[in-house]
């Protein structure tokens, strides 16, 4: 069960609120940041942590819990303001991002971070290690869902199809993918870089359900993880189309704030953008 399960206003509420988070805490940082890519996937995990996943901050052994994975490991800024939010650790710990000994590196660490489930960065990983656990789940006949968010870019790795191959051979229905398809990966855009498109008809062709969202819609976001199939022997995948940055008028479909910050009056510029409604 989820301890807050927010209305979709709540949750658009919470976004801009995670915004907000995401631009203080690549500002302060002393290593840079990912900021179009924690801006992308608001929505996604927001929905998920403040509705649908079935854990909590006192159930992070919870054996019967969800798992929620963040294979867009580079996005991590994001995926800590929303766990600081939904009070998985002190939101005092947010300025501390990636200076020495923090609790919050520049890639989920679970040693180091409450509610991380698995250690993230090298691209292709995550939904390898999600069909494992998923796989597990079953064996053990445990009522459990497994989300993974991967990067559009990120699926030029073979890793993750041979990971779609294992989840459709087992039918790990209790496995949900989610694409955070910003289209924009490193210094340009994907289907410039490499081209992963058409990703339903490839995913579909692997024998995974799939559908679409808009991404960066509440409502859409919430509709479509909902609305998944259950039991249906085989996994599932969303196709959340994004923008890179999305949110800030200066930052959102701009290659160069991948691994950008803002700086100096950027950042009054972006917080102002991204007050209460």
């Amino acid at each position: 069960m989820n301890p807050f399960k927010y209305t979709v206003a709540d949750l658009a509420a919470k976004a801009r609120a995670v915004r907000r988070r995401i631009i203080q805490l690549n500002a302060g940082s002393p290593a840079g940041g990912h900021t179009g890519a924690d801006l992308s996937q608001v929505e996604i995990l927001t929905a998920l942590y403040f509705r649908i996943l079935n854990c909590a901050p006192d159930r992070t052994n919870d054996p019967q819990r969800d798992i929620y994975i963040q294979s867009k490991g580079h996005a991590v800024g994001g995926y800590y303001c929303v766990l600081a939010e939904a009070g998985y650790f002190p939101t005092e710990w947010l300025p501390t991002y990636q200076h020495s000994d923090s609790h919050l590196p520049g890639h989920p660490v679970r040693q180091k971070t409450p509610g991380v489930e698995l250690n993230t960065g090298a691209l292709g990983h995550g939904l390898p290690v999600a069909v494992g656990i998923a796989l597990a789940a079953k064996k053990d006949n445990r009522d459990r869902r497994i989300f993974v968010v991967t990067g559009d870019g990120e699926l030029a790795e073979g890793s993750n199809w041979e990971a779609a191959l294992v989840a459709a051979h087992y039918g790990l229905d209790n496995l949900v993918i989610i694409n955070d398809k910003n289209k924009l990966q490193l210094a340009g855009h994907t289907r410039d870089i490499m081209n992963t498109d058409p990703l339903p008809e490839k995913w579909r062709a692997f024998g995974l359900d799939v559908s679409e969202c808009n991404g960066n819609d509440m409502a859409a976001v919430v509709d479509a993880i909902e609305n998944l199939p259950r039991n249906s022997g085989k996994p599932q995948v969303i196709v959340a189309h994004t923008e890179k940055g999305f949110g800030i008028s200066f930052i959102q479909g701009k290659p160069e704030w991948h691994h950008r910050v803002p700086k100096g009056e950027e950042i009054a510029l972006a917080l102002e953008e991204l007050k209460d409604e």
